[in-house]
């Protein structure tokens, strides 16, 4: 019998074998397609080296709980906030939000590509990819 039942297995709810490969070489190619269009556009290599790992800062909402924690870094390391600063961009005009849209695509591709998934409230290493850090079985 489980003494802890608000402890969830780290393989729990994680993919595995070919499935976490293909998220994984899904998260590459949207590293090297987000990260080329940027460049390709002309995009400034000292922006991209300032706001590419600017969404890892999400980090410091774990100081708050790890369900909060997990809300904010999903937030950031999905391809939804991209995709609104990319429309968002297109529709007022704004080339830097169509800049900072491919960085931050690039960013959670790199992420992806590494095996870090989206995480899980029931704790920091518990991602979509599997369990990450000391922890990973």
């Amino acid at each position: 019998m489980n003494d802890a039942p608000n402890t969830i297995p780290a393989s729990a709810g994680s993919v595995t074998g070919g499935v976490r490969l293909m998220l994984r070489l899904e998260g590459l190619a949207v590293l090297a397609a987000a990260t080329s269009a940027y460049f390709l556009a002309g995009g400034n290599p000292w922006l991209f080296a300032i706001v590419i790992f600017m969404p890892d800062l999400s980090f410091l909402a774990y100081a708050i709980n790890t369900r909060i924690g997990a809300a904010a870094y999903n937030a950031v390391h999905t391809y939804i906030l991209p995709l609104v600063l990319a429309g968002a961009g297109w529709a007022l005009g704004i080339e830097s939000l169509w800049q900072i849209a491919l960085i931050v695509a690039a960013h959670a591709g790199f992420d992806r590509s590494l095996g870090y998934g989206l995480k899980y409230a029931s704790a920091f290493s518990h991602t979509h990819l599997g369990a990450i850090g000391r922890k990973a079985e």
